[in-house]
């Protein structure tokens, strides 16, 4: 009977409970399709620390050789260390995490080589199709020579990668309380800070992909609140949270305060644009903050707008040979890591940016943080496009309102912007606000959400 592949494969990716809904036959399927879809003779693969993780991964490898693929297996890595070894070996990949979900969840991360995407569109819908009918007419015929299995560890080669790309010379001493919230910062933070002046007070780094202390989901308020108090109770200069494959990373400040994404990414784009002589494209998606294209273009670049979605964005990096891109969730993409999002390399700037001053972080973010924000709120409704139509007619006929349907809906004026957009997944739509002050902001929060829930 065919493997229903309905709930499993996402736009962007493979996640789902195991064994309920992937197993490690599927697994081997996967790796399979992988080789067939992408042409490729080798690919490298790597997995976080859930328990489900390392048979899974070596299933997919198996599957990948036996129609033969070499393949590079590197074991325990972060997200962006599987696209460093995609990208510096010029060849496919495959990471097994899936990232903040809970611990009974795991899923495969894909790209092409030089960590090109593989998505809905670049190949993942395919890959589906075939694995949906070897689970139904029985494991494809395996290549005559099959390829082999080869361990490399990428760690030292990543760190040292990373570190190639941003001036640490002049830092000063720093003290800093990392959350690797049990996941696979734990693996990557202690050798790429190594060599930096850096007291380093680690929390939660023991890999435990049971997650015992708090969701690896630092987007979740809830899920830094130990890390704030730890940068208190430190006299820390600054924390930071990775998730739980370590793509993502969010910053507090020396007063315990999260610092916005979209402060991270004016501060990254003002320094990327300055390495390249106050030129060059920054992609950012349309909830970040208006902050980031006033500061692109002060610093002599060129911002561009685009759908939330990695896809989108490392589809824009590509377009217009963008040097930097930016997500308010986190996610930082380089043109020096082949596109790909890299936290850690976003924490690097930050630790080069707050070392090279005497100022406090707060202080160095300031100019970077210029309006209030209502974070995401999701509301659940009965119907995504009536909901979002609604709200579109009630703000029609405002004086000073542009609209436009990039990604669901924004509205725009001088004075604050809205976007309301509709999940993928759930009967939700998710909306973010912004105002040059709060009681506006508040104003048009709530005026939204009132017409979302009459």
């Amino acid at each position: 009977m065919a493997a229903d592949l309905s709930q499993l494969v996402k736009a962007y990716d493979v996640r789902g409970v195991v064994p309920d809904q992937w197993d490690e036959r599927l697994a081997a399927l996967f790796g399979a399709a992988f080789v067939q879809v992408t042409g490729a003779d080798a690919i490298a693969v790597g997995h976080d620390m859930r328990p489900s993780s390392p048979g899974l991964a070596r299933a997919f490898a198996e599957g990948a050789a036996a129609l033969g693929a070499d393949v590079t297996e590197i074991g325990l890595c972060s997200t962006d260390q599987l696209y460093y070894a995609s990208g510096a070996l010029d060849i496919p990949g495959a990471m097994f995490t899936a990232s903040h979900n809970p611990a009974q969840y795991n899923g495969i991360k894909m790209c092409r080589a030089g960590a090109a995407p593989v998505g809905q569109d670049t190949g993942l819908a395919e890959i589906r199709t075939l694995v949906e009918q070897w689970s139904e007419t029985g494991a494809p015929t395996p290549s005559a020579t099959p390829g082999t299995l080869t361990s490399r560890d990428t760690l030292d080669d990543y760190a040292a990668h990373l570190l190639s790309l941003v001036d640490l010379s002049s830092m000063r001493p720093l003290k800093v309380v990392v959350d690797a919230g049990n996941g696979m910062g734990g693996h990557t933070v202690p050798t790429v800070f190594a060599s930096l002046p850096i007291t380093l007070i680690p929390l939660y780094f023991e890999l435990d992909g049971t997650f015992p202390n708090h969701e690896a989901n630092p987007l979740d308020p809830k899920n830094i609140v130990d890390l704030q108090a730890r940068v208190l109770a430190e006299g820390a200069d600054l924390g930071l949270a990775f998730d739980g494959d370590a793509d993502r990373c969010f910053v507090v400040d020396e007063n315990g305060k999260g610092v916005s994404p979209s402060a991270i990414t004016a501060l990254v784009a003002a320094r990327e644009l300055a390495r390249n002589g106050g030129h060059g494209t920054v992609i950012h998606n349309l909830i970040t903050s208006w902050s980031v294209p006033e500061v692109v273009r002060e610093h002599g670049g060129t911002p561009v707008r685009t759908r939330v979605g990695h896809s989108f964005i490392k589809a824009e990096m590509a377009t217009h040979n963008a040097i930097f891109g930016g997500e308010h969730s986190a996610h930082y993409y380089f043109k020096d890591f082949w596109n790909a999002d890299t936290g850690m390399l976003a924490a690097l700037h930050v630790l080069s940016a707050l070392g090279s001053r005497p100022t406090p972080l707060s202080a160095l973010l300031a100019s970077y943080d210029r309006y209030t924000g209502s974070g995401e709120i999701n509301s659940t409704v009965a119907d995504q496009s009536a909901s979002t139509a609604a709200v579109a007619a009630a703000f029609a006929s405002h004086p000073d309102a542009t609209v436009d349907h990039l990604d669901g809906l924004t509205v725009t004026t001088p004075d604050w912007w809205f976007n309301l957009r509709a999940s993928n997944t759930e009967p939700l739509l998710r909306l973010n606000v912004e105002a040059r002050d709060e009681p506006t902001m508040l104003k048009i929060r709530d005026n939204v959400l009132s017409l979302l829930h009459p």
